[in-house]
Protein backbone atom coordinates (compact mmCIF):
# COMPACT_ATOMS: atom_id res chain seq x y z
CA UNK A 1 0.00 0.00 0.00
CA UNK A 2 1.47 3.45 -1.00
CA UNK A 3 2.31 5.33 2.22
CA UNK A 4 1.60 8.55 0.68
CA UNK A 5 -1.68 10.50 1.61
CA UNK A 6 -3.00 11.41 -1.95
CA UNK A 7 -6.54 12.44 -0.36
CA UNK A 8 -4.71 15.12 1.01
CA UNK A 9 -4.43 17.23 -1.59
CA UNK A 10 -8.25 16.99 -2.22
CA UNK A 11 -9.31 19.30 0.54
CA UNK A 12 -11.12 18.49 4.02
CA UNK A 13 -12.60 15.27 3.57
CA UNK A 14 -11.95 12.15 2.06
CA UNK A 15 -13.01 11.24 -1.42
CA UNK A 16 -13.43 7.54 -2.72
CA UNK A 17 -11.67 5.78 -5.47
CA UNK A 18 -13.49 3.12 -6.48
CA UNK A 19 -11.53 -0.78 -6.07
CA UNK A 20 -12.85 -4.28 -6.57
CA UNK A 21 -9.71 -6.38 -5.04
CA UNK A 22 -6.72 -6.15 -3.28
CA UNK A 23 -6.16 -4.26 -0.11
CA UNK A 24 -8.68 -1.02 0.34
CA UNK A 25 -7.14 1.73 1.50
CA UNK A 26 -9.16 4.54 3.90
CA UNK A 27 -9.56 6.70 0.90
CA UNK A 28 -11.23 3.79 -1.35
CA UNK A 29 -14.01 1.86 -1.25
CA UNK A 30 -15.55 -1.49 -2.69
CA UNK A 31 -18.92 -1.45 -4.90
CA UNK A 32 -22.06 0.01 -2.38
CA UNK A 33 -23.16 -3.13 -1.87
CA UNK A 34 -20.18 -5.38 -0.51
CA UNK A 35 -19.84 -1.67 1.60
CA UNK A 36 -22.77 -2.53 3.33
CA UNK A 37 -22.36 -5.92 4.09
CA UNK A 38 -18.67 -5.07 5.30
CA UNK A 39 -20.47 -2.09 7.09
CA UNK A 40 -23.26 -4.92 8.39
CA UNK A 41 -19.99 -7.02 9.70
CA UNK A 42 -18.24 -4.32 11.96
CA UNK A 43 -22.07 -3.55 13.47
CA UNK A 44 -22.01 -7.12 14.26
CA UNK A 45 -18.14 -6.63 15.69
CA UNK A 46 -18.81 -3.97 18.19
CA UNK A 47 -22.51 -4.85 19.06
CA UNK A 48 -21.77 -7.61 21.47
CA UNK A 49 -19.48 -4.74 24.26
CA UNK A 50 -21.35 -1.44 22.58
CA UNK A 51 -24.59 -3.23 24.70
CA UNK A 52 -22.98 -4.78 27.27
CA UNK A 53 -21.40 -1.60 28.97
CA UNK A 54 -24.61 0.26 29.18
CA UNK A 55 -26.61 -2.80 30.72
CA UNK A 56 -23.60 -2.85 33.32
CA UNK A 57 -23.94 0.74 33.88
CA UNK A 58 -27.70 0.99 33.99
CA UNK A 59 -27.90 2.80 30.86
CA UNK A 60 -30.25 1.95 27.66
CA UNK A 61 -28.99 -0.10 25.43
CA UNK A 62 -31.18 1.36 22.75
CA UNK A 63 -30.35 5.22 23.22
CA UNK A 64 -26.83 3.89 23.87
CA UNK A 65 -26.30 2.31 20.39
CA UNK A 66 -28.38 5.05 18.67
CA UNK A 67 -25.66 7.42 20.09
CA UNK A 68 -22.81 5.28 19.37
CA UNK A 69 -23.85 5.68 15.58
CA UNK A 70 -24.24 9.52 16.22
CA UNK A 71 -21.03 9.52 17.40
CA UNK A 72 -18.93 7.79 14.53
CA UNK A 73 -20.67 9.97 11.89
CA UNK A 74 -19.17 12.61 14.24
CA UNK A 75 -15.77 11.42 14.29
CA UNK A 76 -15.98 11.06 10.59
CA UNK A 77 -16.68 14.39 10.15
CA UNK A 78 -14.25 15.80 12.59
CA UNK A 79 -11.20 13.45 10.86
CA UNK A 80 -12.61 14.55 7.86
CA UNK A 81 -12.68 10.57 6.58
CA UNK A 82 -8.92 10.08 7.24
CA UNK A 83 -9.00 7.66 10.22
CA UNK A 84 -11.50 4.39 10.14
CA UNK A 85 -13.08 3.93 13.35
CA UNK A 86 -16.13 3.05 14.78
CA UNK A 87 -17.07 4.87 18.40
CA UNK A 88 -18.74 2.74 20.74
CA UNK A 89 -19.39 2.19 24.47
CA UNK A 90 -15.95 3.25 26.40
CA UNK A 91 -15.98 0.37 29.39
CA UNK A 92 -13.63 2.75 30.86
CA UNK A 93 -16.74 4.57 32.23
CA UNK A 94 -18.28 1.25 34.08
CA UNK A 95 -16.41 1.41 37.24
CA UNK A 96 -16.96 4.88 38.27
CA UNK A 97 -20.44 5.21 36.95
CA UNK A 98 -21.28 2.77 39.80
CA UNK A 99 -19.90 4.05 42.10
CA UNK A 100 -21.00 7.84 41.64
CA UNK A 101 -24.35 6.19 40.62
CA UNK A 102 -24.39 3.59 43.54
CA UNK A 103 -26.37 1.62 41.19
CA UNK A 104 -26.02 -2.22 41.59
CA UNK A 105 -24.27 -3.03 38.41
CA UNK A 106 -25.93 -5.76 35.77
CA UNK A 107 -29.32 -7.41 36.56
CA UNK A 108 -29.06 -7.20 40.72
CA UNK A 109 -30.13 -3.50 40.14
CA UNK A 110 -33.54 -1.86 39.50
CA UNK A 111 -32.99 -1.95 35.90
CA UNK A 112 -32.62 1.36 34.42
CA UNK A 113 -29.92 3.25 36.47
CA UNK A 114 -31.99 5.43 38.49
CA UNK A 115 -29.28 8.31 39.20
CA UNK A 116 -28.28 8.04 35.15
CA UNK A 117 -28.95 12.09 35.13
CA UNK A 118 -25.57 12.85 37.81
CA UNK A 119 -23.43 10.00 35.30
CA UNK A 120 -24.12 11.89 32.30
CA UNK A 121 -22.65 15.10 33.88
CA UNK A 122 -19.81 12.98 34.53
CA UNK A 123 -19.36 11.67 30.99
CA UNK A 124 -19.95 15.27 29.47
CA UNK A 125 -17.53 16.98 31.70
CA UNK A 126 -15.32 13.82 31.26
CA UNK A 127 -15.76 14.60 27.09
CA UNK A 128 -15.22 18.20 27.98
CA UNK A 129 -11.55 17.53 29.25
CA UNK A 130 -11.02 14.90 26.49
CA UNK A 131 -11.72 17.93 23.83
CA UNK A 132 -9.09 20.44 26.21
CA UNK A 133 -6.14 17.26 25.57
CA UNK A 134 -7.59 17.00 22.21
CA UNK A 135 -7.49 21.18 21.01
CA UNK A 136 -3.81 21.39 22.99
CA UNK A 137 -2.69 18.24 20.70
CA UNK A 138 -3.94 20.09 17.84
CA UNK A 139 -1.65 23.55 18.77
CA UNK A 140 1.02 22.09 20.23
CA UNK A 141 1.35 18.43 18.55
CA UNK A 142 1.40 14.97 20.35
CA UNK A 143 4.62 14.37 21.31
CA UNK A 144 4.39 15.51 24.80
CA UNK A 145 1.44 12.75 25.30
CA UNK A 146 4.23 10.01 24.65
CA UNK A 147 6.51 11.72 27.21
CA UNK A 148 3.68 11.93 29.84
CA UNK A 149 2.15 9.01 29.44
CA UNK A 150 4.56 6.26 28.21
CA UNK A 151 3.63 2.47 27.47
CA UNK A 152 4.80 1.85 30.95
CA UNK A 153 2.10 4.26 32.37
CA UNK A 154 -0.62 3.01 29.53
CA UNK A 155 -0.36 -0.31 29.79
CA UNK A 156 -0.41 0.22 33.97
CA UNK A 157 -3.96 2.53 33.92
CA UNK A 158 -5.54 -0.33 31.25
CA UNK A 159 -4.94 -3.03 33.33
CA UNK A 160 -5.88 -0.76 36.54
CA UNK A 161 -9.57 -0.74 34.50
CA UNK A 162 -9.95 -4.39 34.03
CA UNK A 163 -8.53 -5.19 37.69
CA UNK A 164 -11.03 -2.51 39.26
CA UNK A 165 -13.98 -4.13 37.37
CA UNK A 166 -13.33 -7.73 38.58
CA UNK A 167 -15.75 -7.37 41.55
CA UNK A 168 -19.00 -6.38 39.09
CA UNK A 169 -18.22 -9.56 36.55
CA UNK A 170 -18.51 -11.49 40.24
CA UNK A 171 -21.18 -10.28 41.10
CA UNK A 172 -23.21 -10.92 38.64
CA UNK A 173 -22.27 -14.72 38.45
CA UNK A 174 -22.90 -15.00 42.18
CA UNK A 175 -26.69 -14.73 42.48
CA UNK A 176 -26.97 -18.45 42.59
CA UNK A 177 -25.35 -21.77 41.92
CA UNK A 178 -26.99 -21.67 38.74
CA UNK A 179 -25.77 -18.77 37.35
CA UNK A 180 -22.42 -19.49 37.83
CA UNK A 181 -22.30 -22.62 36.21
CA UNK A 182 -23.89 -20.20 33.42
CA UNK A 183 -21.40 -17.60 33.52
CA UNK A 184 -18.33 -20.00 33.28
CA UNK A 185 -20.27 -22.13 30.46
CA UNK A 186 -20.31 -19.04 28.80
CA UNK A 187 -16.96 -18.13 29.04
CA UNK A 188 -16.00 -21.61 27.88
CA UNK A 189 -18.40 -20.54 25.26
CA UNK A 190 -16.68 -17.40 24.22
CA UNK A 191 -12.96 -18.92 24.46
CA UNK A 192 -14.50 -21.87 22.30
CA UNK A 193 -15.42 -19.47 19.45
CA UNK A 194 -12.72 -17.22 19.73
CA UNK A 195 -9.89 -20.26 19.35
CA UNK A 196 -11.71 -23.09 17.21
CA UNK A 197 -14.08 -21.22 14.74
CA UNK A 198 -13.44 -19.81 11.13
CA UNK A 199 -11.68 -16.85 11.30
CA UNK A 200 -13.96 -14.29 10.41
CA UNK A 201 -16.34 -16.02 13.17
CA UNK A 202 -13.05 -15.43 15.21
CA UNK A 203 -13.75 -11.90 15.53
CA UNK A 204 -17.26 -12.03 17.03
CA UNK A 205 -16.39 -13.77 20.17
CA UNK A 206 -18.43 -12.02 22.72
CA UNK A 207 -21.72 -11.82 20.53
CA UNK A 208 -21.25 -15.32 19.08
CA UNK A 209 -20.25 -16.92 22.69
CA UNK A 210 -23.13 -14.74 24.34
CA UNK A 211 -25.70 -16.59 22.11
CA UNK A 212 -24.33 -19.61 22.92
CA UNK A 213 -24.70 -18.93 26.51
CA UNK A 214 -27.54 -17.16 25.97
CA UNK A 215 -29.40 -20.55 24.36
CA UNK A 216 -27.73 -22.67 26.80
CA UNK A 217 -29.56 -20.91 29.94
CA UNK A 218 -32.71 -21.10 27.72
CA UNK A 219 -32.75 -24.43 27.45
CA UNK A 220 -31.95 -25.63 30.86
CA UNK A 221 -33.85 -22.62 32.55
CA UNK A 222 -37.15 -22.32 30.87
CA UNK A 223 -36.88 -26.18 29.37
CA UNK A 224 -35.61 -28.12 32.46
CA UNK A 225 -36.36 -25.70 35.20
CA UNK A 226 -32.84 -25.95 36.60
CA UNK A 227 -32.75 -22.33 37.22
CA UNK A 228 -34.92 -19.15 37.43
CA UNK A 229 -36.75 -18.75 33.97
CA UNK A 230 -36.03 -15.81 31.24
CA UNK A 231 -39.06 -13.32 30.95
CA UNK A 232 -40.41 -12.60 27.83
CA UNK A 233 -43.14 -10.43 28.68
CA UNK A 234 -41.32 -6.96 28.11
CA UNK A 235 -40.39 -8.23 24.84
CA UNK A 236 -43.67 -9.30 23.83
CA UNK A 237 -45.28 -5.67 24.81
CA UNK A 238 -42.44 -3.68 23.25
CA UNK A 239 -42.92 -2.29 19.76
CA UNK A 240 -41.26 -2.35 16.88
CA UNK A 241 -40.43 1.38 16.16
CA UNK A 242 -40.19 4.08 18.52
CA UNK A 243 -37.76 6.91 19.85
CA UNK A 244 -34.96 6.01 22.48
CA UNK A 245 -35.05 6.40 26.37
CA UNK A 246 -33.99 9.83 26.08
CA UNK A 247 -32.40 11.30 29.22
CA UNK A 248 -30.85 14.65 30.61
CA UNK A 249 -27.94 15.33 32.69
CA UNK A 250 -26.85 16.45 36.23
CA UNK A 251 -23.97 18.60 36.87
CA UNK A 252 -22.89 17.17 40.31
CA UNK A 253 -19.31 17.85 41.44
CA UNK A 254 -18.13 14.58 43.28
CA UNK A 255 -19.43 12.75 40.24
CA UNK A 256 -18.13 15.13 37.55
CA UNK A 257 -14.56 14.70 40.21
CA UNK A 258 -15.36 10.49 40.10
CA UNK A 259 -15.99 10.47 36.21
CA UNK A 260 -13.77 13.56 34.79
CA UNK A 261 -10.38 12.07 35.10
CA UNK A 262 -11.59 8.59 32.77
CA UNK A 263 -10.36 11.66 30.19
CA UNK A 264 -7.09 10.42 30.32
CA UNK A 265 -7.65 6.58 29.69
CA UNK A 266 -9.81 7.87 26.08
CA UNK A 267 -6.65 9.64 25.20
CA UNK A 268 -4.67 6.25 25.66
CA UNK A 269 -7.07 4.19 23.94
CA UNK A 270 -7.24 6.37 21.12
CA UNK A 271 -3.78 6.94 20.74
CA UNK A 272 -3.07 3.06 20.34
CA UNK A 273 -6.27 2.39 18.22
CA UNK A 274 -5.12 5.38 15.06
CA UNK A 275 -1.39 3.97 15.58
CA UNK A 276 -2.44 0.60 15.16
CA UNK A 277 -4.43 1.68 12.17
CA UNK A 278 -1.08 3.59 10.75
CA UNK A 279 0.14 0.24 10.99
CA UNK A 280 -1.83 -2.03 9.04
CA UNK A 281 -2.48 0.76 6.52
CA UNK A 282 1.18 1.92 5.72
CA UNK A 283 0.45 5.26 6.38
CA UNK A 284 1.78 7.97 8.84
CA UNK A 285 -1.82 9.37 10.42
CA UNK A 286 -0.09 11.21 13.16
CA UNK A 287 -1.03 14.61 11.83
CA UNK A 288 -4.88 13.33 12.43
CA UNK A 289 -4.22 12.26 15.69
CA UNK A 290 -5.65 15.86 17.22
CA UNK A 291 -8.82 15.78 15.67
CA UNK A 292 -9.34 11.83 16.46
CA UNK A 293 -9.22 13.34 19.86
CA UNK A 294 -12.05 15.86 19.17
CA UNK A 295 -14.08 13.82 17.49
CA UNK A 296 -14.34 11.31 20.01
CA UNK A 297 -14.74 13.71 22.92
CA UNK A 298 -17.59 15.47 21.00
CA UNK A 299 -19.23 12.33 20.37
CA UNK A 300 -19.18 11.99 24.10
CA UNK A 301 -20.55 15.49 24.77
CA UNK A 302 -23.04 14.67 22.95
CA UNK A 303 -23.93 10.94 23.82
CA UNK A 304 -24.07 12.48 27.72
CA UNK A 305 -26.49 15.05 26.63
CA UNK A 306 -29.11 12.32 25.43
CA UNK A 307 -28.50 9.38 27.70
CA UNK A 308 -25.69 7.73 25.94
CA UNK A 309 -22.71 6.08 27.13
CA UNK A 310 -19.54 7.43 26.93
CA UNK A 311 -17.55 6.54 23.55
CA UNK A 312 -14.51 5.31 22.37
CA UNK A 313 -12.54 3.30 19.22
CA UNK A 314 -13.20 -0.14 19.53
CA UNK A 315 -10.34 -2.57 19.03
CA UNK A 316 -13.15 -5.21 17.50
CA UNK A 317 -13.28 -3.03 14.53
CA UNK A 318 -9.74 -3.36 14.02
CA UNK A 319 -9.85 -6.99 13.76
CA UNK A 320 -12.09 -6.72 11.19
CA UNK A 321 -10.10 -4.28 9.11
CA UNK A 322 -7.08 -6.64 9.83
CA UNK A 323 -8.61 -10.02 8.31
CA UNK A 324 -10.80 -8.23 5.77
CA UNK A 325 -7.52 -5.82 4.88
CA UNK A 326 -10.54 -3.33 3.86
CA UNK A 327 -10.14 0.19 5.64
CA UNK A 328 -12.41 2.18 3.71
CA UNK A 329 -13.75 4.79 5.86
CA UNK A 330 -17.04 4.89 3.93
CA UNK A 331 -17.97 1.60 5.11
CA UNK A 332 -18.14 3.29 9.14
CA UNK A 333 -20.77 5.81 7.63
CA UNK A 334 -22.69 2.52 6.68
CA UNK A 335 -22.55 1.05 9.79
CA UNK A 336 -23.52 4.12 11.85
CA UNK A 337 -26.65 4.51 10.15
CA UNK A 338 -27.40 0.82 10.97
CA UNK A 339 -26.70 1.86 14.62
CA UNK A 340 -28.85 4.87 14.81
CA UNK A 341 -31.74 2.57 12.75
CA UNK A 342 -31.52 -0.14 15.69
CA UNK A 343 -31.93 2.82 18.30
CA UNK A 344 -35.08 3.64 16.92
CA UNK A 345 -36.39 -0.56 17.53
CA UNK A 346 -37.27 -1.02 21.37
CA UNK A 347 -37.91 -5.04 20.40
CA UNK A 348 -33.94 -4.95 20.17
CA UNK A 349 -33.68 -3.01 23.78
CA UNK A 350 -36.11 -5.09 25.15
CA UNK A 351 -34.51 -8.32 23.64
CA UNK A 352 -31.51 -7.18 25.25
CA UNK A 353 -32.55 -7.17 28.64
CA UNK A 354 -34.08 -10.35 28.53
CA UNK A 355 -30.35 -10.98 28.68
CA UNK A 356 -29.89 -13.33 32.05
CA UNK A 357 -27.09 -12.57 34.92
CA UNK A 358 -25.25 -15.65 34.83
CA UNK A 359 -24.95 -14.99 30.66
CA UNK A 360 -23.59 -11.06 31.74
CA UNK A 361 -21.03 -12.01 34.22
CA UNK A 362 -19.37 -14.73 32.47
CA UNK A 363 -19.64 -11.93 29.31
CA UNK A 364 -18.09 -9.69 31.80
CA UNK A 365 -15.62 -11.62 33.29
CA UNK A 366 -14.14 -12.25 29.90
CA UNK A 367 -14.22 -8.68 28.57
CA UNK A 368 -12.69 -7.07 31.73
CA UNK A 369 -9.96 -9.79 32.37
CA UNK A 370 -9.14 -9.23 28.37
CA UNK A 371 -8.67 -5.48 29.79
CA UNK A 372 -6.41 -5.99 32.37
CA UNK A 373 -4.49 -8.35 30.08
CA UNK A 374 -3.65 -5.94 27.54
CA UNK A 375 -2.30 -4.12 30.20
CA UNK A 376 0.50 -6.30 30.00
CA UNK A 377 0.00 -6.65 26.73
CA UNK A 378 1.28 -3.42 25.99
CA UNK A 379 4.11 -3.68 28.14
CA UNK A 380 5.34 -6.38 25.83
CA UNK A 381 4.81 -5.06 22.78
CA UNK A 382 6.92 -1.62 23.75
CA UNK A 383 9.70 -4.60 25.29
CA UNK A 384 9.36 -2.56 29.06
CA UNK A 385 12.21 -3.45 30.97
CA UNK A 386 10.90 -4.04 34.44
CA UNK A 387 14.40 -4.39 35.86
CA UNK A 388 14.24 -0.70 36.22
CA UNK A 389 12.61 0.17 39.73
CA UNK A 390 11.02 3.36 37.84
CA UNK A 391 8.70 1.31 35.85
CA UNK A 392 8.21 -1.29 38.45
CA UNK A 393 7.43 0.69 41.24
CA UNK A 394 5.54 2.66 38.61
CA UNK A 395 3.36 -0.34 37.73
CA UNK A 396 3.34 -1.91 41.37
CA UNK A 397 1.76 1.35 42.73
CA UNK A 398 -1.15 1.70 40.11
CA UNK A 399 -1.94 -2.30 40.25
CA UNK A 400 -2.91 -2.10 43.96
CA UNK A 401 -4.54 0.93 43.79
CA UNK A 402 -6.95 -0.21 41.22
CA UNK A 403 -7.87 -3.79 42.33
CA UNK A 404 -8.01 -2.19 45.97
CA UNK A 405 -10.34 0.38 45.19
CA UNK A 406 -8.68 3.20 46.66
CA UNK A 407 -10.49 6.40 46.54
CA UNK A 408 -8.82 9.72 47.33
CA UNK A 409 -10.70 12.61 49.31
CA UNK A 410 -9.94 16.02 48.17
CA UNK A 411 -11.95 18.34 50.40
CA UNK A 412 -15.38 17.67 49.02
CA UNK A 413 -14.10 15.63 46.20
CA UNK A 414 -13.37 11.82 45.84
CA UNK A 415 -11.15 10.80 43.34
CA UNK A 416 -12.03 6.98 42.04
CA UNK A 417 -9.69 4.29 42.75
CA UNK A 418 -8.97 4.41 38.42
CA UNK A 419 -8.29 7.87 38.85
CA UNK A 420 -5.80 7.69 41.58
CA UNK A 421 -4.27 5.06 39.90
CA UNK A 422 -4.21 7.12 36.39
CA UNK A 423 -2.59 10.18 37.79
CA UNK A 424 -0.83 8.39 40.55
CA UNK A 425 1.22 7.03 38.14
CA UNK A 426 1.66 9.62 35.99
CA UNK A 427 3.44 11.74 38.68
CA UNK A 428 4.99 8.69 39.99
CA UNK A 429 6.87 8.17 36.70
CA UNK A 430 7.97 11.12 36.02
CA UNK A 431 9.07 11.98 40.06
CA UNK A 432 11.35 8.77 39.67
CA UNK A 433 13.26 10.23 36.15
CA UNK A 434 16.79 8.98 35.86
CA UNK A 435 19.51 11.43 36.20
CA UNK A 436 20.88 12.51 33.32
CA UNK A 437 23.91 11.07 31.95
CA UNK A 438 27.18 13.01 32.38
CA UNK A 439 28.26 15.04 29.48
CA UNK A 440 31.78 13.27 28.46
CA UNK A 441 29.64 10.11 28.56
CA UNK A 442 28.17 10.97 25.47
CA UNK A 443 31.39 10.23 23.28
CA UNK A 444 30.97 6.22 24.25
CA UNK A 445 29.16 4.11 21.98
CA UNK A 446 27.25 2.86 24.98
CA UNK A 447 26.16 6.01 26.21
CA UNK A 448 25.04 7.21 23.11
CA UNK A 449 22.17 4.72 23.51
CA UNK A 450 19.36 6.57 24.62
CA UNK A 451 16.19 5.88 26.74
CA UNK A 452 12.75 5.69 24.96
CA UNK A 453 9.26 6.56 26.36
CA UNK A 454 8.94 3.22 27.95
CA UNK A 455 12.24 3.75 30.24
CA UNK A 456 14.30 1.39 28.36
CA UNK A 457 17.22 1.42 26.21
CA UNK A 458 16.82 2.05 22.60
CA UNK A 459 19.40 1.35 19.79
CA UNK A 460 19.00 5.06 19.08
CA UNK A 461 18.92 7.87 20.71
CA UNK A 462 15.87 9.85 20.79
CA UNK A 463 15.18 13.77 20.22
CA UNK A 464 15.83 15.76 23.40
CA UNK A 465 12.41 16.46 23.64
CA UNK A 466 10.85 13.20 23.81
CA UNK A 467 13.31 11.53 26.84
CA UNK A 468 11.34 10.69 29.72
Amino acid sequence: MATGDTAEKRGYFSSWTLKTEGIIAPDERLPWGQSILVGLQHVLAMFGSTVLAPILMGFDPNTAIFFSGIGTLLFFLVVGGRVPSYLGSSFSFIAVVLAATGFASGFHGPGLNPNIGVALGGIIAAGVVYGIIALIVIAAGYRWIDILMPPVVTGAVVAVIGLNLAPVAVSDVSGSAFDTWMGLITVLAVAFVAVFLPSPLRRLPILLGGIIGYLIYLLFANGLHLGKPIDFSGLEKASWIGLPHFSTPTFSPSAIALIAPVAVILVAENTGHVKAVAAMTGRNLDRYLGRAFLGDALATIVAGFGGGTGVTTYAENIGVMAVTRIYSTAIFIIAAVVAILLGFCPKFGALIMTIPSGVIGGLAIVLFGLIAATGGRIWVENRVDFSKSRNLITVAFALIVGAGNLALNIGSFQLSAIGVATFGSIILYQILREPAPEPEETVTADAAVGLNPAGERSLEPEPPEQRP
